[in-house]
């Protein structure tokens, strides 16, 4: 959103394709996407091969699990409450 900021090299930077960064923009312009919800983040995606990490946690069904490197580890099961979770994000963002 910066004054003279390109859209290519912003998806570059972050390896996101462009077209997503104008949707972002364009719903913020909407006022369908809130600033504060807007930072990109690093993001890592487990296959789950590894057999020690599988025994160490309990089997879940519709989890997500989130870790904030030396912050927080987060796991949110199925039918968590969203404001709840939205609360605890945003309180580890500061």
């Amino acid at each position: 959103m910066a004054p003279m900021a390109s859209v290519s090299k912003v998806a570059r930077a972050y390896n996101v394709n462009a077209n997503q960064v104008f949707k972002w923009r364009r719903d913020m312009d909407r006022g369908e996407l809130r600033e504060s919800c807007a930072a990109l983040v690093p993001v890592t995606v487990s296959d789950g091969s590894d057999v020690s990490e599988q025994a160490s946690r309990p089997s879940t069904a519709g989890a997500i699990h989130i870790e904030l490197a030396g912050r927080a580890r987060i796991s949110v099961e199925h039918g968590a409450d969203a404001c709840l979770v939205q609360s605890i994000l945003e309180s580890l963002r500061k």
